[in-house]
């Protein structure tokens, strides 16, 4: 299923969700005005090299190429799919835990995807880009936070689709399994190009789905009914949804 839209109204305007977009468009359209040179030059500097990053952890340089990388992106499409997941669930998770708790998490999950991808070829010396594990992060939190929202999106079946809507449970929960699936499917396979880092979605996701609930364990949530009760509300305010 490709998610297209939440039926989860915010409170807030999403202030740092936005500004994370901007900032991975604004980086896209930088890398758009480099030579093929120019641009390979500059993701092997600037980004994440696991070879590199394994040697020396928790220098500066390595530190910097963890934040820097969740910025890049190897195409339109990586940066297409990245944004729209970011921002169909990024901002209901920012209305709930606040800007600050939201921050730690996108960037925290961002670090735990690069750990946990290095962890699988810390000898690799193919350049890791992407904003995947930090939004894979926010998609754990998602799956805490509002598991029965209902979400609507498009189910290709060969040569025709259909729309379609699920539980959040059900998309994040199915997204996650096809990460392990092919996370497991592609050990020991050879690349040139990198592929698709599927243990850093993995190690992104399960940090969101610890820090969520941590969160949620030191700071409870109103019951279920009361949350229930207060996405209608919004509804009846934003009639759209």
């Amino acid at each position: 299923m490709l998610p297209l839209k939440d039926m989860n109204p915010t409170r807030r305007f999403p202030f740092l969700t936005y500004t994370l977009i901007v900032i991975n468009v604004l980086v896209f359209l930088w890398e758009l005005s480099l030579s093929p040179s120019e641009l390979e030059t500059a993701l092997t500097s600037l980004s994440v090299v696991p070879a590199r990053v394994s040697a020396d952890p928790f220098s500066l340089d390595s530190i910097l190429s963890v934040i820097r990388s969740m910025f890049f992106h190897a195409g339109w499409t990586h940066l297409l799919g990245n944004m729209l997941y970011l921002y169909l669930f990024g901002d209901n998770v920012e209305d709930r835990l606040g800007e600050i708790v939201y921050f730690v998490l996108y960037f925290g999950s961002g670090f735990a995807a690069t750990v946990a991808q290095i962890a699988i070829d810390p000898t690799s010396t193919i350049v890791q880009v992407g904003a995947s594990g930090a939004i894979a992060g926010v998609l754990g939190s998602y799956l805490i936070l509002f598991p029965g929202v209902r979400v609507k999106g498009i189910m290709p079946l060969r040569f025709v689709s259909f729309w379609v809507e699920w539980p959040a449970w059900l998309v994040l929960g199915l997204w996650f399994l096809a990460q392990l699936f092919n996370g497991t499917a592609s050990l020991g396979a050879e690349t040139s190009d990198g592929g698709v880092a599927f243990f850093a979605h993995i190690g992104g996701f399960v940090f969101g789905l610890i820090l969520t609930q941590m969160v949620i364990h030191f700071y409870p949530q109103p019951p279920a009914s009361e949350r229930r009760e207060i996405l209608y509300q919004r509804a009846r305010r934003n009639p759209a949804f």
